[in-house]
């Protein structure tokens, strides 16, 4: 069966859809105070005292919806601090990207040798959650980039999207991308954040993120390459475990067809208005500028024991068939389910997965 915790933290029930009232989620706190919790969101129709504790549906074990709209997160909100990290010598800070919209970030420097003699490639990351938990201010997150950041020696920009089901899929994708304008912003070294300005190479940039986050920064690449980002050239983008899917059931998913309903239950929560399966958010092959994707190297890591695994060999598939000129690179792990390198991240094989994608991030 699908480990639903590792997936995406939980396993559906019979979906509820719930209509109310949308607002931002709180931005991290700055400067952090323990009191604050901005993570936990709520929006709120009715104040009423009996629809303000009576669930309407529930994820356990991570996510409750009230009668009267309200959402409460029951994982994924714990929240680290910005600081110098006393084992990698990197050092954090969060920044506002949009206050509007609740678009902030993460930033990692390494300072093992500062300032840099030169200018260091940009890592963007894009945590997963399935577009429903986690955050980059999570230990899970916090303690990913402060090791990536270290051991490839890139300046990291961690990004905090809006997550459904109060602002449903697409705006994690609409967000993420004002966020890489917003990175953009600082290629001719006048923009709003100085660590950008003094110490990025825009002109080196990855992409990266996993699960759900792997989807957006695939989406990104897209983008990117349709639209063009000036001031910036994407490098590469690695993606751990992407969520993709399609109405075409492949053959992991045939064989375990319970498991592929609930997939398609989990997209239906986090996107309502979908089309299905086939939504060119959800599956990038039938996304018309697949073959304009903008960057010249992929690499896709698949896990042999996740329900996903063969979502991420048929994107190397699409890619080949496109058009795209580049090179894709697809490296499976025995013996591992979804995001097992998150769950894990002291076993040997997350340790090999993390060192691949500083080599991908080092190579020339």
């Amino acid at each position: 069966m699908i480990r639903w915790r590792s997936l995406c933290g939980y396993q559906p029930q019979p979906l509820k859809y719930l209509h109310h009232r949308h607002q931002p989620l709180p931005l991290p706190p700055k400067p952090f105070s323990p009191k604050i919790k901005p993570l936990h969101s709520s929006t709120t129709m009715d104040n009423s005292p009996s629809t303000d504790t009576e669930v309407a549906y529930e994820i356990p074990p991570i996510l409750k919806v009230y009668k009267n709209g309200r959402i409460e997160r029951l994982e994924g909100v714990q929240v680290l601090p910005p600081e110098l990290h006393p084992e990698t010598n990197v050092e954090s800070k969060d920044v506002v990207i949009s206050e509007e919209h609740g678009i902030s970030a993460r930033l990692y420097i390494p300072k093992t040798t500062y300032p840099p003699p030169q200018k260091l490639p940009l890592l963007v990351y894009f945590h997963g959650g399935a577009f429903i938990i986690e955050t980059p201010f999570s230990p899970t997150y916090h303690n990913l980039l402060n090791t990536l950041v270290s051991e490839a020696n890139v300046i990291g920009v961690s990004v905090h999207y809006r997550r459904a089901p109060e602002h449903p899929v697409p705006v994690a994708h609409h967000d993420s991308w004002a966020a890489l304008k917003w990175v953009a912003s600082h290629a001719a070294g006048n923009g709003p954040e100085e660590w950008l300005n003094d110490h990025a190479d825009l002109g080196k940039l990855f992409l990266s993120g996993d699960s759900a986050g792997a989807n957006i920064a695939s989406y990104l690449g897209i983008r990117v390459g349709s639209e063009g980002l000036p001031g910036v050239k994407v490098a590469g983008i690695a993606l751990a475990h992407p969520y993709f899917w399609g109405e075409e059931a492949l053959e992991c998913e045939a064989k375990r067809p319970e498991d592929a309903a609930k997939v398609l239950q989990l997209w239906r929560f986090s996107c309502p208005s979908t089309s299905g399966s086939d939504d060119p958010f959800i599956n990038p092959g039938k996304d018309p500028n697949l073959g304009k994707l903008g960057c010249e190297r992929v690499l896709v890591f698949v896990a042999e024991k996740d329900l996903l695994k063969d979502r991420g060999w048929y994107y190397k598939e699409l890619l080949d068939k496109s058009g795209w000129c580049g090179s894709v690179e697809v490296l499976e792990t025995k013996e591992e389910n979804h995001v097992f390198h998150l769950l894990n991240p002291s076993c040997e094989n997350a340790k090999l997965l993390l060192h691949r994608i500083v080599s991908f991030i080092k190579q020339d």
